[in-house]
Parts: C-alpha cells; structure tokens; sequence
C-alpha cells in the first residue's frame, strides 16, 4: 500500500480526525460525496470499535495499485489479542459499507483491511500520487487536538533518534575502551623489557663510554614516560568498565603530602616548590592513587610555567574536609579550558603543539578525587598562572 495518512488510534478525539481525514482523502482523489462519506463512515466505525478494545490501534489511509486499477484503502492495525463479539456492532455494520472487507491475524497483530475501487476516469498516475501525498504532509492540522498529537509524534520520534545515537555512541566507546585495554597490555610488554636491559646496560659503566651513558638516560627516561602512558590508559579503561579499585587506609596527611612533595622536588629541580600545611589530620586515602594526583597536579604545574618559578603547595580545614592547592606562576588558561581541563583527552588548542601529553593525567586525578568523596576544581588567569583546588573527607 502507498500510504497517505497515518492516524495513531489511542482515544475518541481521534475519531474526529479518523472521519475527515478519510474524507479528505477521498475528496482529493475526485470521489463523490455519497462515496466520501460511505468510506469515511467504514472508517470511523471500525476505529470507534478498536478504540473501545486498546489505545494503541494504527490508522492507515492510502492507495494500492491492481495492475492497471487503483483502489482507496484503509487498514486498522491493533492488538493481537482482542476478539470482536457479537456487541461490537460497528464492526459488523462497517463490513456491509465496503466492497471488500478483510480481518487477518498474525503472530504480531490483528488486521482490518477496507477497500474500495477507483474509477479509471481518475486517471491517477505516481506523479498524482505524490502530489496527494505532498498535500497531506504540508496541511495545517485539523484541530489544536491534531497540532498537539503532531508535535507529540516529533518528540517521540526524536527521542528515538537521540536514544538511538546514544545506543551507537556507547557500542563505539566500549569497542574503544576494550581496544585501548587491549593494546595498552600488549604495549606495556615490550616497553618494560626495553627499560629492563636498559637497566642492565646501564650498569655496566666500565664498558660503556660517557657518550652512550647519556644514551642510555635517555631511553631510560622515554620508557618511564611510554609506561606512565600507557598506565594512563590502563587507569581509564579500568574506570570506563568500573574497574578501578582502591585499597583505602587511615594515614596522617602532613607526613604523606611531604614524602610526596621531597619526591617530586627531585623530578622537578627548576622549580621552587614552597610548602604551607594545615595542621596534621587522619584521612582515609589509597596512597597509590592519591599520588596519582599529586604527581599530575604538580607536574603539570612545572609543565607549563618556566623554570626557577614558584610552584605553591598549601592546606587548608574546611567544614570536615581538608582543601589542598596547588599554584603555578604559568601560562594559566581560557575560561573555556577551564570548563573542559578535566575532560578525557582534552588538550587547549593553544598548547597542544608546545606541550606534549593525550588529555588524560587531569581526568584520571578528577576521577580518583571523586572516588575518595571529594571534589577538584581550577582557578586560572591566562598569563598569569593556574591554581588547582581538591578536597578531601576528614576521617571519622
């Protein structure tokens, strides 16, 4: 059937719309009006019928083509389960109003089918067809009923579409996950082995020439950063799947923020790292995350300003958690970045060819601050430098 008209059948307001959409129909195709209204009428009763039994029944007005003949039809789909009775007049009186009535069921639905014959005076012809069928797609709605039930159907139908592009989006981003998890073991293999015999060469000092010593720091020091990398990325694989455990203990802050900081003084030697702790409270931290998120706030605080530069370090009590910062004199960062910092693989378009990295260290540390009840956030003025604020829960 090519259809013209599609009416969704769920109360009696669309009774309205079944009977003058069907006689609309019929006037289009230059049918009398005796005919109009005997078809509009089959209509409307089998309609009122399905209406009584279910609010989920379909409408459909349209044309099918016999060879050389075309005939106006109308189909009622509804639920598969409901059986007319003898008190259901309407569908027994809409069968004598038609020249042909047909019921059907099948494993998914019940349906009525009603056709009548078009004279071949119409002469219709697919570019007529498509003319009836831009006719009722552009037509204003009957009634308000109508306007409301048509915008209803282009909600719904764009509901669907988003709901479907969501269903897509996370089919890919599991299938990427699972790759990144993936490769990130199979790489971290080969890398580690590298580092290993780098290990080994390094030590042989008498057999090795100053100029190849410096050689071996080096790839030394580029596997650290491949095996930080792809850790990262074991790390967000982990979270993606919610696997990213923690081994929480109760330990003294002050004690655990200085053996970090006298740690990453070493990393950082052109920096001047100053320190300002509160005074000294238990929380309940997995260390080895927590330094995680040291290391990259600070890090990045040496990353990205120059060097003999201050980097600041303070903690401060506040309503039972213990807020720690982190201040850089750097190239700071847009307003926009600032909304963004913490999205995976973000990286601010003006840093991207200056500063290496893949936009995953801040992710990671705002992941791993939320997990231990907290919560991280950035204050920046472009040029001047970045401040990074997180929390921790006091332990009770």
């Amino acid at each position: 059937m090519i259809k013209v008209v599609t009416i969704s059948l769920e109360n009696e307001m669309d009774l309205v719309l079944a009977h003058k959409r069907s006689m609309k129909v019929a006037e289009r195709l230059g049918l009398t009006v005796a005919t109009q209204t005997t078809f509009a009428t089959a209509v409307s009763e089998i309609a009122r019928t399905v209406i009584e039994h279910t609010d989920d029944g379909v409408l459909d007005l349209g044309l099918e083509q016999n060879k050389q003949r075309y005939s106006l039809v109308a189909t009622v789909t509804f639920d598969k389960e409901i059986r007319f009775t003898n008190s259901d007049a309407g569908f027994y009186y809409a069968q004598k109003l038609v020249p042909e009535f047909n019921l059907s069921e099948n494993a998914e639905a019940n349906l009525i089918e009603m056709k009548i014959g078009l004279p071949r005076s119409l002469r219709l012809d697919p570019i007529k067809i498509n003319l009836l069928k831009k006719y009722f797609e552009d037509e204003l709605p009957l009634n308000a009923y109508e306007e409301i039930k048509q915008r209803n159907i282009s909600l719904n139908k764009l509901a669907g579409e988003q709901e479907e592009e969501l269903r897509r989006t996370k089919i890919i981003d599991e299938k990427k996950t699972e790759f990144i998890s993936i490769a990130s073991h199979e790489i971290k293999t080969p890398i580690t082995i590298i580092k290993a015999y780098t290990q080994v060469a390094k030590s042989l000092k008498e057999q090795c020439s100053d100029q190849v010593q410096g050689i071996l720091d080096k790839v030394d020091a580029q596997t650290t950063k491949l095996l930080s990398l792809v850790q990262q990325l074991l790390d967000i694989s982990k979270m993606e799947n919610g696997n990213l455990q923690y081994t929480f203990e109760l330990a003294p802050l002050n004690p655990f923020l200085s053996d970090m900081v006298e740690m990453i003084r070493n990393i950082i030697p052109h920096h001047e790292v100053n320190v300002a702790l509160a005074a000294d409270v238990d929380v309940k931290i997995d260390k080895l995350r927590m330094e995680q998120v040291f290391s990259n706030l600070i890090g990045n605080a040496a990353k990205y300003s120059k060097k003999n530069t201050i980097i600041k370090i303070d903690s401060h009590l506040e309503n039972g958690f213990i807020r720690i910062a982190i201040a850089d004199e750097g190239i700071g960062m847009s307003a926009t970045s600032m909304t963004s910092v913490f999205n995976k693989f973000y990286r601010d378009k003006d840093v991207v060819k200056t500063h290496s990295g893949l936009g995953m260290g801040l992710y990671i540390a705002s992941k791993i601050v939320t997990d231990h009840g907290g919560k991280i956030w950035v204050e920046s003025d472009e040029g001047i430098g970045s401040t990074f604020h997180f929390t921790i829960p006091l332990a009770v």
